[in-house]
Parts: structure tokens; sequence; C-alpha cells
């Protein structure tokens, strides 16, 4: 593989990798939000 393939390969892994921890950050939080909402209706 030539240096230019390597890199586009990183930059797009790293890419990836970012919008996939945006989403999980926000799954996380979207989550926690509904558990709060839950736990605060049962007391």
């Amino acid at each position: 593989m030539a240096k230019e393939e390597i890199k586009k390969l990183v930059k797009e892994s790293a890419e990836k990798l970012d919008k996939q921890l945006s989403d999980d950050i926000a799954t996380i939080k979207d989550n926690l939000a509904s558990f709060k909402k839950k736990t605060l209706s049962k007391i």
C-alpha cells in the first residue's frame, strides 16, 4: 500500500470512530434522561 492509501484509510477510520462515539454519547444521554424520568415518577 502506498502512504496515501494508508493515510486515507486512517482518516476514514478516525471519522467513523468519531461519529460512532458521538452517536454512543447521545444514546447514553437519552438513556440517562429516560432513567431519571422513570425514577422520579416512581418516587
